[in-house]
């Protein structure tokens, strides 16, 4: 349809009747109904989610999705079965609320744009955000930037608290590492590849159980000046640059910049949120790191089959 046809159509919206306007809207929700199921419909699942087997055939449909059946176990499922979207409802309104976490607006607001209740939208963004939490970079290699951030600890949605509440919230007893904050280690490479790893609090233990398992034995460890960083570095012999705090920052190729502009980032659009609750962090996180990784270019598709568990773009 050309600009000059829609813009017409759009004026006449204004003489639809109440009736015209509810079968307008019924259409609407069948044509996005009909988006999600054909999106699904092209990605169907290729392994068995209760055996893991490969061989599956088509086995007719249900609730407007194709049914598949393992010729070894010999059950059935669809591209839903086994993901964090199973038997959730309303399908008609998914790419929708997918395009509200790529805006990153508030509960209330996705369910307005999403016409739903703030609950739903609640859970669904719990559901929707499940595997973006654990899609993260394995093995960083090269340079490899790391530096830690913290986060205000809050027990939102508790009934109840083990200190006595903040009235006005949003500033803890301590700062930095104090027992009021949840430090969140953030490692990044020079190719973009991204881990960040919440710990129980920092020390020598907590930072060995986080890089080791990620940062390649070959690799050159950027961090600042922290004791913690130089013991690991002892212990595991990888290739370490500490940069000090103050004064110059920079080391011919070795410097921090990358993984602090993140926190940056990272910090100004969970301000939005006014604080998030310490148990759902590593889903916000995850969030985070899915809009970094598309680069601008997230589209609400590409948002659906990342909930899906069916990611396009190489972890970061």
């Amino acid at each position: 349809m050309d600009k000059r046809t829609f813009a017409f159509w759009l004026k006449e919206l204004e003489q639809l009747s109440p009736s015209q306007w509810e079968q307008l809207h019924a259409r609407v929700e069948q044509a996005d109904a009909a988006a999600a199921d054909r999106l699904m419909e092209a990605h169907p699942p290729t392994r068995c989610p209760h055996c893991d087997a490969v061989h599956l055939i088509r086995w007719g449909s249900a609730h407007g999705l194709p049914r598949y059946r393992c010729t070894t176990c010999g059950r059935t499922c669809n591209a839903l079965t086994g993901t964090p979207l199973a038997r959730l409802r309303q399908r008609s309104r998914w790419l929708r609320f997918a395009q509200a976490l790529i805006d990153g607006v508030t509960i209330r607001q996705a369910a307005v744009q999403c016409a739903i209740h703030r609950n739903t939208a609640l859970r669904w963004r719990r559901r929707f955000l499940a595997a973006p939490a654990v899609q993260q970079a394995s093995q960083l290699q090269g340079i490899v930037e790391a530096d830690e951030t913290f986060f205000l600890k809050s027990l939102k949605g508790q009934r109840h608290l083990p200190r006595p509440p903040r009235k006005r919230g949003g500033v803890g007893r301590t700062r930095g590492a104090g027992p009021d904050h949840v430090p969140v280690l953030v490692i990044r490479d020079r190719s973009g590849a991204m881990a960040d790893v919440i710990l129980g609090k920092l020390d020598a233990s907590q930072i060995r159980s986080a890089l080791q398992p990620r940062v390649d034995p070959d690799a050159v460890l950027c961090t600042d000046g922290a004791s913690v960083y130089t013991a690991f570095a002892k212990a595991t012999g990888i290739a370490h640059e500490a940069l000090p705090i103050r004064g110059p920052r920079v080391r011919g190729a070795f410097h921090i910049q990358h993984v602090n502009a993140y926190d940056s980032r990272l910090k100004n659009w969970m301000r939005r949120f006014h604080g998030v609750a310490t148990r759902y962090l590593d889903q916000y996180l995850g969030w985070r790191r899915l809009l970094e990784r598309y680069h601008q270019s997230l589209t609400p598709q590409d948002c659906l089959l990342e909930a899906l568990g069916n990611q396009h773009v190489a972890v970061t």
